[in-house]
């Protein structure tokens, strides 16, 4: 028999907000996993489930005789094993970079990153629609940080204008937005950030693997790799494993390893998952998925306008193509209609994204067949018609 004692009591603040979401149809819950057809897992590239990477991994692992299922420690002490310099070596010389650094998430990067990087003093400044990962990592520095409107370009320059005597400006987008799909102009940010001498800060975690020359990024796409203080990318998007890579001078990646203290002070990734990490890269040159995934999000596009309901879609040539139905009880309901129909596509809630702006988000695959992509849409168009 279970006892909870007194002290195990719920405090009754925190059982308030859990009310509050759950009364606001907002209420978070883990769900297992389905045999619904995917459109809505970030394995944009089918990567994740792909058995040739699996069995590339496997006989790194055995070629460089690593059998251990932990990193034993930090990077700083003793976790720090051969594969991780392979790995970074690789992934610096394939995006171009000065150097690269291996964190254990991209919410561990732009943790560490943005508290260590900024100082007192110094303004950050980004996009409205910047990640939670982000916006953390700025409240934990001494920095004081100030939005400007999305993807508008007027309202930076402004922002810029009003601080450019400060000590050290930054600005941080996304090259790819996670909830909206869309993308900023990031040739003219960095021309902007350049004459106001401010430091530009890229997250490429959606664009990775899907934009540029064998899924090098947007920046590299648009070669501002030397205009970029630092690109963060991670890999459980396209990459289709775990972890993340900070990109840019050796200079910061020597005082990354001093100072972000997401780095300093957790245990390092094993083995496996850098051998993984070494042969996604291997296979981002040789596989055609990032093609047939090009593909496929120009057939959803000319689907979704062929049965007219291309105007309740945020523009995207991403992968993530959003569909705005406002209100969360709204949004849920259209999403378990189309899971009890063999579709896993799921709703994306406020307080996530601004209320009113409640959205099914669709996520493409290379592996989606135009079928599925076609049935998927016939039936959002009936729901959305009704």
């Amino acid at each position: 028999m279970l006892y909870f004692s007194p002290m195990t009591v719920f405090p009754k603040r925190l059982q308030k907000k859990l009310q509050d979401r759950a009364e606001s149809n907002a209420l978070r819950q883990l769900t297992k996993a389905t045999s619904l057809i995917d459109f809505s897992s970030n394995d944009y590239l089918g990567f994740s489930k792909n058995k040739n990477l699996f069995h590339q991994a496997y006989q790194l692992l055995e070629k460089t005789n690593n059998k251990g299922n932990g990193a034993t420690g930090s990077r700083l002490l003793t976790g720090n094993h051969e594969l991780y310099a392979k790995a970074e070596e690789m992934i610096a010389a394939f995006h171009n970079a000065e150097s690269a650094l291996i964190f254990n998430s991209g919410y561990d990067a732009n943790l560490g990153l943005f508290s260590s990087v900024l100082q007192k003093g110094d303004i950050i400044l980004y996009d409205e629609l910047i990640h939670a990962s982000i916006r953390d990592g700025i409240q934990m520095s001494n920095a004081k940080g100030y939005k400007f409107r999305h993807n508008d370009l007027e309202d930076l320059q402004k922002k810029l204008k009003k601080h450019q005597r400060d000590t050290e400006i930054y600005v941080v987008t996304e090259s790819v937005f996670s909830m909206d799909g869309d993308s900023p102009d990031l040739a003219l940010i960095s021309k902007l950030c350049q004459s106001h001498k401010a430091h530009l800060i890229v997250d490429e975690a959606h664009a990775v693997g899907i934009f540029g020359k064998e899924g090098r990024g947007l920046v590299q796409e648009l070669n501002l790799e030397a205009e970029v203080f630092a690109r963060i990318n991670t890999f459980g998007k396209a990459i289709g494993c775990h972890g993340a890579a900070i990109l840019g001078s050796e200079k910061l990646i020597s005082y990354l390893v001093n100072y972000a203290r997401s780095f300093i002070y957790t245990t390092g990734l094993p083995p496996h998952s850098l051998a993984t990490i070494y042969s996604a890269y291997l296979q981002l040159r040789e596989t055609t998925d990032i093609v047939q995934l090009k593909r496929n999000i120009t057939y959803f596009k000319e689907a979704a306008k062929t049965l007219g309901i291309c105007d309740i879609f945020i523009e995207s040539t991403s992968a993530i193509q959003c569909c705005l139905i406002s209100g969360n009880a709204a949004v849920k309901a259209l999403a378990e209609s189309l899971q009890q129909r063999g579709f896993d596509v799921k709703p994306i809630l406020s307080p996530t994204v601004p209320k009113g702006k409640e959205r099914l988000r669709f996520c493409l695959h290379s592996y989606n067949t135009p079928e599925e992509i076609m049935e998927v849409l016939q039936l959002l168009a009936t729901f959305v018609k009704k």
